[in-house]
């Protein structure tokens, strides 16, 4: 064999070792991340537990914690009562364990919430150590805006065991509405005084190509004719470049 074989031998040996070098180690960083991300471990029990030292015992596991919610409860405050997933379901490395914590016995009674305003409702149930939960709202005639009309749980009650109240408030009287009337074909500038003449105001107008139409007309809009319209819903229509 001569120099120049010999040496063209090494430099093909060289390059087949190298190849083969890149191949394992890739194949070894995708095993090794792989093993990372699909790796799954127990969720330990957290029940009973702290809500710091919960946390250090999902932490130890590679599992997160995320406080869902607070209750009333038998337990010390800030003690774990529910966690979800439950102790010993398998889950992948990195996730969340939801977790309720006690607020400790219920000593406060629902304070009465009805015919206050919100913003009085809200400082009320501060007061007494609670939060307002869902609102839900309405529009009904003889009430003002933002007044209280019911609450879940009632007043006065002491067997509960979560410190949110839910509120049903005013919207007020209903705003006059009307029908959505046809306004292809009618100039912009018109439909805008008939509009303002009600208290419905036209939120957004786009100029769009309308071969045929005239310049300024409106050929599209939302909502469609026939739909129920007030202040509070916005009309969007499409005009004639």
């Amino acid at each position: 064999m001569t120099l120049r074989q010999h040496l063209e031998w090494l430099f093909r040996l060289a390059g087949m070792i190298f190849i083969l070098a890149s191949v394992a180690f890739l194949s070894a960083l995708m095993a090794m991340r792989f093993a990372i991300q699909g790796r799954e471990v127990a969720v330990p029990n957290v029940a009973g537990k702290k809500s710091v030292e919960a946390q250090q015992t999902l932490q130890g596991r590679g599992v997160g914690m995320k406080i869902e919610d607070r209750v009333y409860n038998q337990a010390p405050l800030d003690t774990v009562v529910r966690q979800s997933p439950s102790a010993g379901t398998r889950v992948k490395v990195g996730q969340y364990a939801h977790v309720v914590l006690s607020l400790g016995p219920q000593v406060a009674t629902i304070p009465p919430l009805e015919n206050r305003s919100l913003r009085g409702a809200r400082i009320e149930l501060l007061r007494s150590r609670m939060q307002i939960g869902e609102i839900s709202s309405a529009y009904l005639p003889g009430w003002s805006e933002e007044t209280v009309i019911r609450q879940i749980p009632a007043p006065g009650t002491t067997d509960v065991t979560s410190p949110h109240v839910d509120l049903l408030v005013a919207l007020g009287p209903r705003p006059p509405a009307y029908v959505m009337p046809d306004l292809t074909g009618q100039p912009l500038g018109e439909v805008e005084l008939k509009f303002r003449g009600r208290g419905v105001r036209i939120s957004s107008f786009t100029l769009t190509p309308a071969p045929g139409a005239l310049h300024g007309t409106v050929v599209g809009q939302t909502p469609p004719r026939g739909s129920r319209v007030d202040a509070n819903v916005p009309i969007e229509l499409r005009v004639a470049e």
